[in-house]
């Protein structure tokens, strides 16, 4: 059966996820960025809650995927300490100035893992060659890539996620940026293993004093009143529709 893997930003989002039924969590900070690294205190939490596969991100800063030297020995800390907390895989990412694979640093990242669940994340959806980067990663040993088949969404990339599903001899590839409930099928019908998606919904904050005009960020449309969180009946919905397919195809 295809695996339900959901990201989640934040303690509270990873418990509701494992109970609605996801096989899996991506962790991660700071959602506006697309995903930054959790901090320590959150990944103890998440330890001490989860009773599901967390791999946490490992993603210094938002922008770009290519690093300084001084961000990527950040980077190593961060995989060493996940390591050491006894997470069972992690998702990272690294290009180099001509978009293609960094190597050299992920090589060093899959030493430091010793023997982790590696995801490589949309790095891959910038890289220059997604069928030379496929052959690289294969070669480095990577678990999955998690890509949109290069589009800004895996619905609109579906022509190459189909075609490196099914010339992947190593990492599974798990389609995600906008899957949902009601384009799920698609990605189950082309024979895509696993799926990503926040599976979320917007939660109004608990604060009745709300003060007016002043923010956090500079962004015109940030609300701090506001936030994104796991919406358990798409989970569960989602995590059903699978499960009928599963009987279908058998």
């Amino acid at each position: 059966m295809t695996k339900l893997e959901i990201c989640c930003y934040g303690v509270d989002c990873a418990v509701t996820a494992q109970q609605a039924g996801a096989d899996r969590v991506e962790l991660c900070a700071a959602p506006r960025e697309g995903g930054l690294t959790p901090s320590a205190g959150m990944l103890e939490a998440v330890r001490r809650e989860g009773t599901i596969p967390v791999h946490p991100i490992v993603r210094p800063r938002g922008g770009d995927f290519c690093y300084t030297a001084r961000e990527f020995d950040a980077m190593k800390s961060d995989v060493a300490l996940i390591r050491d907390l006894g997470f069972p895989g992690l998702v990272i990412g690294m290009l180099d100035e001509e978009a293609h694979i960094n190597q050299s640093q992920m090589r060093q990242i899959m030493a430091l893992c010793g023997g982790l669940s590696v995801t490589f994340h949309r790095a891959f959806d910038l890289c220059h060659s997604p069928k030379r980067a496929l052959e690289e990663l294969t070669d480095l040993g990577v678990a999955r890539i998690l890509t949109s088949g290069q589009q800004q969404s895996a619905e609109n990339g579906i022509a190459l996620l189909k075609e490196l599903n099914e010339h992947s001899t190593g990492p599974i590839i798990m389609a995600g940026a906008g899957v949902r409930l009601s384009n799920l099928q698609k990605f189950l019908d082309m024979g895509i293993r696993e799926v990503h998606s926040s599976a979320s919904r917007l939660v109004a904050s608990p604060m009745r004093y709300r003060k007016a005009g002043v923010s956090m960020c500079s962004e015109a449309e940030t609300d701090e009143f506001s936030r994104y969180c796991v919406d358990s009946d798409v989970v569960e919905a989602m995590r059903s529709v699978m499960q009928m397919n599963t009987v279908r195809v058998a």
